[in-house]
C-alpha cells in the first residue's frame, strides 16, 4: 500500500513539472496583447533617437529592446551576439534596456561580450512602437523605421528559414525599399512591458 502512494504521489509532480513546461510554452506561444494606449509607429517613420544612443553617423542602426528578467529575452542573447559579430562593420548595434531591475552598462556589455552602446531609456520603445521584449528594430541611415519585429519565429531562435532579423538587415543592405514579412514576424510574441508578464 505505501509503494502504491509513493508512485501515486511521483506520478502527481511528474504531472504537476510536465503541466508548468507545457503551461509556460502555450502561454509565450501567443502574441503579446496590444496595450490600449499604444501608438503606431509605421514603416518609414523617423525616429528620433535624440542623442540616447551614441551611434555611428551615416550608419544603419540595429536596436535590440531587451530585458534581463524576460526567460524569452534571454533565448534572443545568442541571436543578437551573432548578428552584431557579423554586420557589425556596416550596422550599429545598440541595447536598450527596459527593466525595473537595476544594471549597469557594464553589466549588459558583459552580459553580450559586446563593446556597444547601452540606454536605460523605456522613452526609445515608445518612439519605435516596441511595445513587448524581445523586439528587435532596424532603422536606415536616415533613422528611419525600416522592421520592426521578432528575430524568430521560434522562441529559441533555431529555425533558419525565419530568421527575420538578419533577414531585415540583409534586404536593408540590398536595397529592398519594400520588405515583406510573414505575420509571425511583425507581431509581437514575449514579455509585456514595463515588466515581465504576458498579460
Amino acid at each position: 500500500m505505501k509503494r502504491f502512494f509513493v508512485a501515486v504521489w511521483l506520478l502527481l509532480i511528474f504531472s504537476g513539472i510536465i503541466y508548468i513546461f507545457w503551461y509556460t510554452d502555450w502561454r509565450y506561444s501567443l502574441p503579446t496583447p496590444v496595450p490600449k494606449q499604444y501608438h503606431v509607429i509605421n514603416t518609414g517613420q523617423y525616429i528620433d533617437l535624440g542623442n540616447k544612443l551614441a551611434i555611428a553617423p551615416n550608419k544603419p542602426v540595429f536596436i535590440h529592446f531587451f530585458n534581463p528578467t524576460c526567460p524569452c529575452s534571454r533565448f534572443n542573447v545568442p541571436m543578437f551576439i551573432s548578428l552584431a559579430k557579423k554586420y557589425g562593420d556596416k550596422v550599429s548595434f545598440a541595447v536598450v534596456v527596459l527593466s525595473k531591475s537595476k544594471y549597469s552598462v557594464k553589466d549588459i556589455q558583459d552580459k553580450f561580450g559586446l563593446d556597444i552602446p547601452v540606454a536605460f531609456d523605456s522613452s526609445l520603445a515608445a518612439a519605435c512602437g516596441v511595445y513587448s521584449t524581445p523586439q528587435a528594430v532596424l532603422l536606415n541611415a536616415d533613422h528611419q523605421l525600416y522592421y520592426r519585429g521578432n528575430y524568430n519565429k521560434t522562441r529559441y531562435c533555431t529555425d533558419p528559414r525565419t530568421n527575420y532579423a538578419q533577414m531585415a538587415i540583409d534586404m536593408l543592405l540590398n536595397k529592398v525599399t519594400h520588405p515583406v514579412f510573414d505575420r509571425y514576424a511583425l507581431r509581437a510574441y514575449g514579455c509585456q512591458l514595463p515588466v515581465c508578464t504576458k498579460y
